[in-house]
């Protein structure tokens, strides 16, 4: 039987990607969003990928949602949490409201929704987490300290929950993706785009088909020795 796999932010960008490769490789998705019903309905009728809304930074939210996934796919055995916002600004200018939106959404969300299949996982001997992170959790970004301190948050999450699923069966590791061609980036002015790119070894932006792959990699049966690592996807712009 197929496994279940769950993908937060599931329909659009990075998300939409990891969504659609995961069904091409034969298991069974179902993907979260937050509010765009217009973007959702869009990407289930192009897909056939299942579709469940609620708010991933809320946990009570989260416990509904699981439940109907559940309910309907059946237990969760891989969890990719990839959700994620951004509200950039410096520290002087930045408002609590925008910190924590940020850390709520993109960390504290990570823990609502591991937090809710971690036991399935455990009493079922099998499960696979990937935390979506960034190199702005890695290497910092001006006007980003919520950002950053919410992905930087993610790859110290990984290491210590891959310890506690170890013995288990469940694997937990991280990918932090360097700039990749979606909407987001590609709303970057074209100046400060051009900037970027020229820092990029490879010359160019990362595609989010290439960090689909490296979801693949890890949450794969055969990848049961493969936990607490961060994969970093970024066209060689940082290493570390």
């Amino acid at each position: 039987m197929a496994r279940v796999a769950v993908v937060t932010g599931g329909t659009r960008g990075i998300g939409e990607a990891i969504s659609v490769a995961l069904k091409d490789a034969g298991y069974k998705v179902a993907a979260t969003y937050a509010g765009n019903d217009a973007a959702a309905k869009a990407f289930h009728d192009k897909t056939g990928i299942a579709v469940f809304k609620f708010d991933v930074a809320d946990f009570k939210s989260c416990e509904k949602g699981v439940a109907e996934i559940t309910a309907k796919l059946g237990p969760i055995e891989i969890l990719v949490n990839n959700a994620g916002i951004t509200r950039d600004g410096t520290i002087v200018k930045m408002t609590p409201e925008q910190w924590e939106q940020v850390i709520h959404t993109n960390l504290t969300s990570c823990f609502n929704m591991c937090r809710l299949v971690i036991e399935s996982m455990r009493a079922r001997g099998f499960g696979r987490i990937v935390n979506i992170g960034s190199i702005n959790g890695q290497a910092g970004q001006y006007g980003q300290v919520n950002y950053a301190a919410a992905k930087s948050g993610i790859h110290g999450f990984t290491k210590a929950l891959a310890q506690e699923g170890a013995s288990k069966g469940i694997t937990v590791n991280a990918i932090a993706p360097g700039y990749i061609n979606t909407d987001m980036v590609r709303a970057v002015p074209q100046p400060v785009l051009e900037k970027i790119v020229a820092k990029i070894p490879v010359g160019r932006l990362g595609e989010a088909s290439e960090i689909a792959r490296g979801v693949l990699f890890l949450v794969a049966d055969e990848g049961g020795f493969v936990t607490g690592s961060t994969l970093s996807i970024n066209g060689g712009q940082h290493m570390y």
